[in-house]
């Protein structure tokens, strides 16, 4: 490993010669396997000196390191590099120094994180989440909702360790106004935290950790039905961003393949992100995605367009990993890519040519399918197997959206029938 990164013989003997070269060889390779650059493994291994120095990590080869003596052994360092400790360089050393050195004491399994204390609600919300999992049968997708919007009102709820037994629906009531009057939050998304608490304090009930009456009191703002009629962009405009991305830079080609995917086949971001290199069978033409929502798996023919796209990525772009999602981070330490990076992928598109849009997140992506499908002459229950849809009627909603056909109804003459 250090052969490959120096070729001067003083530098080399350095990196031999000096205490837990084997720790720092494993260590480098690892990075190595992750995809980052020799230019970026060679900062490294100059700094895993200096980290193995300023830490006597050889000397006390049994002790773990806690993050205050690696901020402080960072500031040493910092002023030996940038005398003065007040300067933007001097901070940006001292904070790489101290990434840098808890990523290989984890490594080394000698990084000492101070204990969390177990927290009554961390508790409540386990045996929570195992009961929506396991006694309801929901999807991950939903469980995981559904504990997101109920923890950090645990956190205000229980404040100064009160029990649940203590709470009373002013105190919820009194949160969920604090979302809309000082956080400005939506209706909808007030009712979605109201429905979560609801579940939570039916289950809590039940368990008598809190006094029964608090679910059903618990009141939502009204919500008209179709008050939010999804919003996608139009046709023309996911042509013309499936367009841009046609192109012969890395990020482009990548963008491409993971813009057709959302466009053609209107899966969730996540469905994307997940999708492996086995779910791609392309002898048969299939390409499989485990569905979000479904805890399972769809099949779709695997169109021509779609199918170019991935193979020029993959032979063109994607990096060399053991990882086995299609879609990587395009820098080091290689990884699958993360729901953030696929908003971020369709968002810088259509922030562009559809400003005006509420929404521009992959989703909309999904409206634009289905809206399309709408167009195309295809059944309800046509669209939303393709979509994924138990309910017929969360498809239904897409006739409401297609508000060029509604015109083309209205404007109907029915001439000498009338």
């Amino acid at each position: 490993m250090f052969n490959q990164l120096f070729f001067r013989s003083d530098a080399l003997t350095r990196q031999l010669s000096a205490p837990l070269v084997d720790e720092r060889r494993q260590y480098l390779a690892l990075c190595a396997a992750q995809g980052m650059s020799k230019c970026t493994m060679e900062v490294k291994a100059r700094l895993l000196l200096s980290i193995a120095e300023y830490l006597r990590l050889a000397e006390r080869p049994n002790d773990t390191i806690a993050l205050p003596e690696i901020k402080k052994a960072a500031s040493r360092w910092s002023r030996h590099n940038w005398p003065s400790p007040k300067s933007s360089q001097a901070k940006r050393s001292r904070e790489y120094f101290t990434a840098q050195a808890a990523k290989w004491l984890t490594f080394l399994n000698r990084f000492r994180t101070p204990p969390k204390p177990a927290s009554v609600y961390d508790q409540m919300l386990a045996e929570f989440r195992a009961f929506m999992e396991e006694d309801r049968g929901l999807s991950p997708a939903t469980v995981k909702g559904c504990c997101s919007s109920v923890r950090p009102f645990l956190i205000q709820l229980l404040d100064g360790r009160r029990s649940l037994q203590t709470i009373t629906v002013s105190d919820v009531d009194s949160l969920l106004a604090q979302k809309v009057n000082e956080e400005h939050y939506a209706r909808v998304s007030i009712r979605d935290y109201a429905s979560s608490l609801r579940s939570f304090f039916r289950y809590a009930e039940m368990r008598g950790w809190c006094p029964v009456g608090i679910a059903a009191s618990i009141m939502a703002p009204r919500v008209f039905k179709h008050e939010t009629l999804p919003a996608g962009p139009t046709w023309d405009v996911v042509q013309e961003i499936v367009d841009a991305t046609a192109g012969d830079r890395p990020i482009a080609i990548r963008d491409h393949a993971i813009l057709m995917l959302l466009a053609v086949y209107g899966v969730r971001s996540g469905e994307v992100g997940r999708l492996q290199l086995t779910d791609i069978d392309w002898q048969l033409e299939k390409i499989t995605f485990t569905r979000s929502k479904m805890a399972g798996t769809h099949s779709f023919p695997l169109s021509p367009s779609v199918g170019a796209a991935i193979i020029r990525y993959m032979k063109e772009v994607r990096p060399k990993s053991l990882h086995r999602q299609v879609f990587l981070t395009r820098r080091a330490p290689v990884g699958p890519i993360s729901n953030g990076a696929m908003w971020a992928v369709v968002s810088r598109q259509l922030r562009k040519r559809a400003p005006s849009l509420k929404h521009h997140g992959p989703h909309s992506l999904r409206h634009a399918c289905a809206t399309r499908l709408i167009n195309q002459g295809l059944s309800l229950k046509e669209i939303g197997d393709h979509l994924g849809h138990r309910d017929v009627e969360a498809t239904r909603i897409y006739a409401k959206v297609d508000l060029a056909r509604l015109r083309d109804v209205a404007d109907f003459d029915l001439g000498e029938l009338l």
